[in-house]
């Protein structure tokens, strides 16, 4: 196993002065080193990575980190800067800089090494050495020292006592017989992070510092990318209380109902475990326990702490879970949509749009038939289709109350098809068979019970009452207030066309591929299942708007070189095949990196380009943008025009913007090379 670190590694007098320059010379160094393959490859996954969550730490750390297939070696580089970089902590910026790359299929014992050091980061004689340090080959060394622990299936805080008391202390977990005054509070605690690899073991090290100062009893349980051990059952149900610090869902919830939850992003964990420790106490004092309803319905991204300052699904705002909750019904039901609504395109490219009404396959088929073969395609598509609401429902309700909901979830959409209810009834029946799965989770019941009231109590009464309230109240309403809303679209036409086009323009590239992203897109994919002529057009404006970002940056790279960065004109030429292919997320890099010019830029492209499609009456109806799907567009040419226009706007300003600023952004591979900036007149 080559070393993670070496002297060629290490630079000790790091000149570069902002994150993305530190990076590249870093990255750079990877690359002589033959550990990494692709440089600007991979500095294009360390910006995805750091878009997602700052890395900067209190203390003066910056960790830009990601898993990239341009990585061929799990590799640190580290950089010491005097003048500090901004990596977006709190308490100002970073002076120490590593730079972790793993491979995209990296194995546990090098997941382990990189463990071990995040966890050492923690420890302030640590990183008093390594600002102390003067020779590369030590500080790599020091780095290093830490190589191969073996990853413990539990991370138990010693609470200072003799090993003898210890082992008393456990004893007493599992249902010992010593008073209760000598057994310390006791707290398990889960850690996890997007890429699993940094902040996931930091956040561990530094609850279980916090425990041993506050004479706390911790056990953490990391689930991060050098595996997942669950706690012993013993000692979660032992435990005073919970602390959950994460980024991405917490895996096997259920585990730790009944127990005080504090529920935090990572970065909170890393910064103020005290206060968590505190907080957790004192919820535990007031018998602020958590239901099965709480502990499945507990946000598993972490919204409501991306920046470490709130408190997660505690005090999340009741839009930031509801949006939670739809774009898990929106995520599950994305395939269903590609599969289908592409089967169904094909089809239509073959045999033309009334093979819609042919008959069904099963009683005829040609094999020697092209129109045979497009029904086949696309009455498999209609099939997947058919899934839509259903899903949507069902996933929707799975993000409220999980396992035990999806069945009246499921139940709830099929009859939201069955009333004609359509896409807006599947909305409602998840959200309803979540909150009825929730209240009944809220009802004690006795401990003989419990097992059975997943898997049959409460399907069998949350699908009664969703299915009444589908069937007799909300059903019917809700079927007129689809037909209302499918008469207004087929009755769209002059200003208010155009208006609905800017507004899902907007949409679109507001967060490209983010929520907003998703909702105009879902709104699209909704009047496919039923389509009509103002159905179609809105699919086509959505699709069309999709397309600019992507494309208007390629065109601003091609066209005013110089106001982007070497990194920015190499992502530039990937940007036509991504937005051509409906990519929207091929111009992330460019938002990430100057989000003032580029969002407003693209925001505007999109709108004129949703407002020219809607406009023109360009129709589609496939799920999917980009050049493939053309020959399935009503007025193609006007929808390129379209998507042109928009493209040009968007590039104009963006040229505009960047131009007024009379300088380029710095990169290492633009700056001299003692890092100072490169000045370019505009």
């Amino acid at each position: 196993m080559s070393e993670l670190i070496t002297a060629e590694l290490v630079d000790l007098d790091l000149s570069a002065t902002t994150k993305d320059a530190a990076a590249r010379s870093l990255a750079e160094r990877m690359v002589a080193a033959h550990r990494v393959t692709d440089l600007d490859g991979f500095l294009a996954d360390v910006a995805a990575r750091e878009a997602q969550m700052p890395t900067g730490l209190d203390g003066g750390i910056g960790i830009p980190h990601c898993r990239s297939e341009h990585v061929n070696a799990p590799t640190l580089a580290f950089g010491r800067s005097g003048a500090g970089i901004d990596f977006g902590a709190a308490d100002g910026p970073a002076d120490l800089i590593f730079l972790i790359a793993a491979p995209a299929g990296a194995d546990d014992d090098h997941l382990t090494i990189l463990s071990g050091l995040a966890r050492r980061l923690m420890d302030p004689e640590f990183t008093a050495a390594l600002r102390a340090g003067t020779d590369p080959r030590a500080v790599a060394a020091l780095i290093r020292g830490g190589e191969a622990p073996e990853e413990p299936e539990q991370e138990q805080v010693e609470t200072g006592k003799p090993e003898q008391e210890q082992a008393e202390t456990g004893t007493e977990a599992a249902g010992g017989t010593e008073a209760a005054e000598s057994v310390p509070f006791r707290i398990v605690a889960v850690t996890s992070c997007p890429t699993g690899i940094a902040h996931t073991y930091m956040a561990a090290e530094s609850l279980a510092a916090a425990g041993r100062a506050e004479g706390v009893e911790v056990i953490v349980e990391t689930q991060g990318s050098a595996g997942f051990k669950k706690l012993d059952p013993a000692v979660v149900a032992a435990a005073d209380a919970v602390i959950w610090a994460h980024d991405v869902e917490v895996r096997e919830k259920a585990r730790f109902r009944g127990k005080p939850l504090v529920d935090v992003g990572v970065k909170a964990g890393i910064n103020r475990p005290a206060e968590l420790i505190a907080e957790a106490r004192r919820k535990a004092e007031r018998g602020e326990i958590v239901t099965a309803t709480d502990s499945d319905k507990a946000s598993g991204s972490g919204d409501g702490d991306r920046d470490g300052n709130g408190s997660g699904a505690d005090h999340a705002h009741f839009g930031v879970r509801l949006r939670t909750y739809l774009m898990s019904g929106v995520s599950y039901m994305v395939p269903f949509v590609a599969a289908g609504g592409l089967l169904i395109a094909l089809s239509f490219a073959i045999g033309g749009y009334e093979i819609a009404s042919a008959k069904s396959v099963a009683d005829h088929f040609v094999w020697g038939e092209a129109d045979s073969w497009a029904a086949l395609l696309n009455q498999i598509g209609s099939a997947a289709f058919g899934f839509l609401v259903p899903v949507l429902a069902g996933y929707i309700a799975y993000g409220m109350a999980d396992r035990p909901a999806l069945v009246p979830g499921f139940v709830g959409g099929a009859i939201a098809l069955t009333v004609n209810a359509g896409f807006l009834g599947g909305l409602v029946a998840g959200l309803l068979a979540g909150a009825v799965v929730m209240a009944v989770q809220r009802v004690p019941v006795h401990a003989t019970l419990r097992g059975i009231m997943p898997v049959l109590v409460i399907p069998l009464i949350a699908s009664a009452v969703v299915g009444f309230l589908m069937f007799i109240v909300v059903g019917k309403p809700i079927a007129s207030l689809q037909n209302a809303l499918t008469d207004w679209l087929n009755g769209l036409s002059g200003s208010n066309a155009v208006i609905l086009g800017v507004v899902l323009g907007l949409m679109m590239c507001f967060d490209m591929g983010g929520p907003l992203n998703k909702v105009a897109y879902a709104f699209a994919v909704g009047g496919l299942a039923d389509p009509t002529p103002g159905s179609l057009k809105v699919m086509a404006a959505v699709m069309a708007a999709g397309m600019v970002p992507p494309l208007a940056m390629a065109l601003a790279t091609t066209v005013r070189r110089r106001l982007f960065t070497k990194t920015e004109r190499e992502n530039g030429r990937a940007a036509w095949v991504l937005g051509a292919s409906f990519i929207t997320e091929g111009a992330i890099p460019f938002a990430a990196a100057d989000p003032l010019r580029v969002i407003p830029s693209v925001m505007a492209g999109g709108a004129v380009t949703g407002a020219l499609s809607m406009a023109f009456g360009a129709t589609l109806r496939a799920p999917h943008g980009g050049v493939f799907v053309v020959p399935l567009i009503g007025e193609p040419f006007l929808y390129l025009l379209a998507i042109a226009a928009g493209t040009l706007v968007a590039t104009a300003l963006v040229v505009l913007l960047k131009g007024a600023r009379r300088t380029a952004p710095e990169t290492a591979g633009d700056a001299g090379a003692d890092g100072s900036r490169v000045t370019v007149a505009a």
